[in-house]
């Protein structure tokens, strides 16, 4: 008997220390874990992390040498690249049938294992953020002009419909239950689209907590939708239900991508200034900033790996005045240095 009442007694402490180095490891802070400057010609724009597959795409847009550069999303070292993807801003990818898909004009459908182009596919618009919905099935390309929405086959490329969604897209987010939230930055508001129908059935308006929203993410099991805005600099957090607003908090400068990690709870906006905003959501009606981790100027988009809660970055130098005619675009008029591509990954 005082055996038994031994070893519950050390099964208890151990159990006690594993539960205190997971809370230990969980309060520890994020911080750039690692910098691998890749170089190359180009400008950016969304970058995203395949957890599955284990890849990490980023389109370089940039007239004849527009490109998707492909890394291993471990190692960070090249493994190919998906080439002629004319203005590319972002990559799909469908796990299950091993399509990916740039947002380029035209869409540019590809093999995720071999990263050979399998078709080319018109649409209309001016193809910018591009998002696949698991629970329907569907790829959105979105457009800032008219049809604001091309829904793709990711089995065969057709498409299956347009959308005109009341306003100019940025990223969107999915409940897994039918429903395709996307943030409209001209509008200040999030359009609600039935997956099925291919319907808008409901606009959030940010009721001037928020405006310009450019980042979207969502807590799928609570349903809770965090916009990431630009002016006020605020990520509003509302109820994806009824889009009523719960609060908003505070962010950094120039957001241009968001997320949400379930494992973690926590919500996060990255930010042109070179800050990435961590937001801890205690209940579905708690939330507060975690913190704000130093990232590096440029480094607005950002991807979730899910597998190991590490969270991709991509940014590059600015040029100066003198060297405006190199590099690539950096979206504000002026122009990155050549081969200073960075890719920067946050984790504890």
């Amino acid at each position: 008997m005082q055996f038994s009442c031994t070893l519950i007694a050390a099964g208890i402490l151990l159990l006690t220390s594993c539960e205190c180095a997971q809370t230990a490891l969980s309060a520890e802070p994020y911080k750039v874990v690692n910098t691998t400057k890749v170089g190359g010609e180009g400008g950016f724009d969304y970058v995203f992390a395949d957890a599955e597959g284990r890849r990490l795409y980023i389109p370089r847009p940039g007239g004849s040498s527009s490109r998707v550069s492909v890394f291993d999303l471990d190692t960070l070292m090249s493994v190919g690249e998906i080439p002629n993807t004319n203005g590319v801003h972002g990559v799909a990818v469908d796990p299950n049938s091993n399509h990916g898909f740039s947002s380029s004009k035209p869409v540019i459908m590809f093999d995720t294992k071999t990263l050979q182009t399998i078709k080319a596919i018109d649409v209309q618009g001016n193809p910018d953020a591009i998002f696949f919905d698991s629970a329907s099935q569907k790829v959105f390309v979105l457009s800032h002009r008219a049809p604001n929405a091309t829904v793709l086959n990711p089995t065969d490329g057709s498409v299956v419909g347009t959308i005109d969604l009341g306003g100019a897209p940025e990223q969107a987010a999915s409940d897994g239950q039918g429903h395709v939230y996307i943030a409209l930055e001209d509008k200040d508001k999030v359009a609600v689209v039935d997956a099925n129908s291919l319907k808008v059935i409901a606009q959030y308006d940010l009721a001037g907590k928020g405006g310009g929203p450019a980042g979207l993410a969502m807590d799928a099991k609570n349903h809770i939708l965090f916009a990431c805005c630009h002016s006020p600099q605020t990520m509003v957090i509302l109820n994806a239900d009824d889009g009523k607003i719960i609060t908003s908090l505070p962010i950094g400068n120039g957001v241009d991508g968001a997320g949400f990690n379930p494992s973690t709870m926590e919500a996060f906006s990255s930010q042109r200034d070179g800050t990435l905003t961590i937001v801890k959501e205690n209940s579905p009606t708690s939330f507060e900033v975690e913190q704000n981790v130093v990232t590096k100027s440029g480094a607005k988009t950002c991807t979730l790996d899910t597998k190991t809660n590490q969270i991709f970055l991509i940014t590059a130098e600015p040029a100066p005045p003198s060297a405006q005619g190199q590099g690539g675009q950096n979206g504000r008029g002026g122009r990155w240095l050549p081969d200073s591509f960075t890719i920067l990954v946050v984790g504890h």
